[in-house]
């Protein structure tokens, strides 16, 4: 389906809006003039249609539009050029009414004439006289050119001596490709020639047409002296003025050429993966960066000295607890979430390796993202993306993340009631031991002692409470180091989050910005330009 004017308007606004300031104003200043100019003329009279007569110096412009309108309307000369300020012949007033006063007031026409409906024009037409666009006088070529942009119709006017000129071909109807349905080309003073010379000047000048980029653009050959092809001129201006298309076809042909503009330096949408983009290397180069391979590796010594002061054995578990919490050395140590929220860690800065290798990666994953895309939008992306801020956020992402539980686990509680219980018998073996000794060196009478299997009753308590507490501190050792490494795996994993969650807030969302403003930008366009 093909948009509407007010569609095209309205999706090649969402176009810039989308672009913002990423695309250089040689891109967006002209196509946001145009919209201003779209809407102001669709706030005017849709009843009138503006047909431009433009033209070099003594083409006969001003001679054509007296011809077309049957009256000496517009001053003429052959000396010099007598067009400098435009003039406009307004035609009766059209069917559905409509006041023309404000579309001349926005057209800058000053010098209007009035004419009554049946005169040969057709009622509704706005009939401007531009003047010359390759006058020397500056501020002329200046109001031409603002007309040109402003007219429905447009047509140009040449003779047989400058019809192939470079200024008309390069300076305007080049830049008027894709607008075939509103130009209009006549050979003025065709009188001049022979049939044959003429015949072969209009076919020329129509594939010089065509070279500009309008192949279907109409040619005429016309005579404002004698009246020749006038009447084919009128009709065709008739009938333009009838159908009330004129201003659709020429800014809707407009708002195209504009969107192509918009669409070709939005470039093609990157296929660089843009959320769905792995972030693996990214978040590992972070994770490195914030010191997470210490952190993880304090957490296992941690993890290992908290066991050994529960499960070592009791006579010397106390060594364990003189020896450095390497967490707490780095201010990692368990902690209330509002504590946490509040505390930096002590970890070292980042070496120059790790903070080349972050860097590297941050600037690899916006080339991956952004892969295809234009050159500005890779700068406003590279800008969005604040990697000052990753430092802090990184060291703050660290400090708030669960490390190893407060609360000791379960089975080191069950391992230090049997070393206890082991301890005791130890000590009550021990003591009995001691006090049959102390009978012997008395001399006096030994009670029984019961035998358990090959010993003594208090050698087996004495022996039994040792060798059973230093096994079962081997065991609850070995079993720490095992639990250590899994809570170490365990913290390594809430660790890349955390550093997952910092590179999604400052790295990946901001690039996902730039890539949605980038294919909303494009597809807008595209909409525009269909």
């Amino acid at each position: 389906m093909t948009p509407t004017l007010a569609q095209r308007a309205e999706a090649l606004g969402a176009a810039l809006d989308a672009a913002g300031d990423r695309l250089p104003g040689t891109v967006t200043d002209d196509p946001r003039a145009l919209l201003a100019r779209v809407r102001e003329r669709v706030g005017l009279s849709a009843e009138h249609t503006v047909v431009a007569l433009a033209g070099a110096t003594g083409s006969g412009k001003s001679s054509l539009l007296n011809a077309l309108a049957g009256a000496d309307l517009a001053a003429t000369g052959v000396r010099r050029p007598t067009t400098s300020h435009p003039s406009a012949v307004v035609v009766g007033s059209p069917p559905g009414g409509g006041d023309p006063v404000p579309l001349l007031d926005w057209l800058e026409v000053a010098r209007r004439h009035i004419v009554p409906a049946g005169s040969g024009l057709p009622a509704g037409l706005v009939l401007l006289d531009l003047p010359d666009h390759d006058s020397v006088v500056v501020e002329h070529r200046e109001r031409a050119d603002r007309l040109v942009a402003r007219a429905d119709l447009l047509v140009w006017v040449v003779d047989p001596q400058k019809y192939a000129d470079a200024a008309l071909h390069e300076g305007y109807l080049r830049g008027l490709a894709g607008r075939d349905d509103v130009v209009v080309l006549v050979l003025n003073q065709a009188d001049r020639l022979g049939p044959a010379e003429r015949d072969a000047v209009v076919a020329d000048l129509a594939r010089l047409a065509a070279a500009d980029g309008l192949p279907r653009a109409r040619v005429l050959a016309a005579s404002a002296r004698t009246g020749d092809g006038v009447a084919a001129l009128r009709d065709l201006v008739r009938v333009a003025v009838e159908r009330r298309e004129s201003t659709t076809r020429r800014f809707g042909a407009d708002l195209r050429a504009a969107a192509r503009e918009v669409a070709a330096a939005c470039g093609p949408v990157p296929r660089g993966r843009a959320r769905a983009t792995g972030t693996d290397d990214l978040v590992a180069a972070l994770a490195d960066a914030a010191g997470v391979p210490t952190v993880v590796d304090a957490v296992r010594r941690s993890a290992v000295r908290r066991a050994a002061g529960h499960v070592g054995w009791p006579p010397v578990r106390w060594l364990a607890r003189l020896r450095p919490d390497p967490l707490r050395r780095l201010h990692l140590e368990p902690r209330s979430a509002a504590e946490a929220e509040a505390t930096r860690t002590s970890l070292p800065p980042a070496g120059p390796a790790h903070r080349a290798a972050a860097a590297t990666a941050v600037r690899d994953h916006v080339d991956a993202v952004l892969a295809g895309a234009p050159d500005p939008w890779v700068l406003a992306a590279r800008e969005r993306v604040d990697v000052t801020a990753l430092p802090d956020a990184l060291d703050h992402a660290v400090a708030r993340t669960s490390l190893l539980p407060s609360t000791p686990a379960r089975w080191w509680r069950a391992v230090g009631a049997l070393h206890a219980l082991l301890l005791v018998a130890a000590v009550a073996g021990g003591a009995w031991l001691g006090a049959l000794a102390l009978l012997a060196y008395l001399r006096l009478p030994e009670p029984a002692t019961p035998v358990w299997g090959p010993l003594p009753a208090p050698t087996a308590l004495l022996l039994g409470g040792l060798v059973g507490g230093v096994l079962l501190a081997l065991l609850g050792s070995l079993a720490a180091r095992v639990g250590a490494h899994r809570r170490a795996r365990a913290a390594a994993r809430r660790l890349r989050a955390a550093v997952a969650d910092v590179a999604r807030r400052l790295v990946v969302e901001p690039l996902a910005t730039e890539t949605d403003a980038l294919a909303a930008c494009r597809r807008a366009a595209l909409t525009a330009a269909a």
